[in-house]
Parts: structure tokens; sequence; C-alpha cells
């Protein structure tokens, strides 16, 4: 019986591993729109420089988002917590704040992203911006299908909005 565990298991171990070396892969994730959010935001404070580098908070006082399966506010109360190294050229960020439903359903959301400015492999400038938000949606709700799935946004920026716009992806 141990034998034949073992074998099952090795054979198991060689499947996945041939199945795994297939470069570049076959198959690679599709990207769906979910919603555009328009973000106001307060007045940027920093804490200063930490043992883990300079410390900024952006307070989130509000706006709207919209998508093909939702719409409603951001409220005011939250905010993006950045942390940018010595030279201010890489900034982690973790926004956290809650958005409510035209049909007043509360959803917490955290975004986590990078904000690079620098240099590509060939050496030319360089800017990225790139965050995962992660989404907690009542799980009775017609919106709980936020909770199943991963998302990546970017930003925009246009001169007639004072604030942030983030354009929201679902990873298929």
């Amino acid at each position: 019986m141990m034998r034949r565990c073992l074998f099952l298991l090795t054979l198991t171990m060689a499947f996945v591993t041939a199945r795994a070396q297939t470069y570049p892969p076959k198959e690679q994730p599709e990207l769906e729109f979910a919603l555009q959010l328009k973000v106001t935001l307060g007045e940027t404070y920093t804490v200063g420089d930490s043992q883990h580098g300079r410390r900024i908070v952006i307070p989130i006082t509000g706006g709207t988002f919209e998508g093909p399966l939702l719409k409603g506010t951001i409220l005011n109360g939250g905010a993006d917590y950045q942390l940018a190294n010595a030279d201010g050229s890489r900034t982690e960020l973790e926004a956290i704040y809650s958005i409510r439903t035209d049909d007043g359903v509360y959803i917490h959301v955290r975004n986590r992203g990078i904000v690079y400015n620098g240099k590509d492999a060939q050496g030319n400038p360089s800017f990225y911006f790139k965050a995962a938000p992660q989404f907690e949606a009542p799980v009775n709700s017609r919106y709980a299908w936020l909770n199943n799935a991963l998302f990546v946004c970017q930003p925009e920026w246009t001169e007639s909005f004072k604030g942030i716009v983030l354009n929201v992806w679902k990873v298929k």
C-alpha cells in the first residue's frame, strides 16, 4: 500500500512538473473591465521618515464609482497610506476605504500597489503605477462576486477632475 502511494505521488509530481515547464505559457489571464473610481482627496501630510521609509498619508474624502454591474459613492474617511524609499523613486501604497452602492450596500476596499519612477532595463525613464484592489462585499448581496476574484487597477489623470481616477479590471 505504501509503495503504491509513493508511486502515485511520484507520478502526480512528474505530471505537474512536466505541465509547469511549458514556456511561454499557452494561456494567459484575460481582463474584464469592472469599474472606474473617481476618488476625491484631502490634503496630503507626512508622518516623516520612519524605520521603513517616509510615511505619507492622503485622506480619501469621497467620490463616485461606476461599472457595468455596480454604481455608487466613495465614502469620506478612508486614506491612502504610502511608504516612499529614501530617494522617492519607489512608493508602496495601501488605500483603505469604503464604498456604498446606489442600492445601499456597503463594500470595504483595500487597494495595495506600487508607484515606481525610475529607469527601465534599457536605462530609459520609466513610470509604473499599478495596484490590486481587494473587495469585501456582503456574501448575501448581488455584489458577492467581488469577493471571489482578483482585480488590478491603474490610474488615469484628467485635468477636469481634481483627484485620482482608477480604472479597475477583473482578472478572468
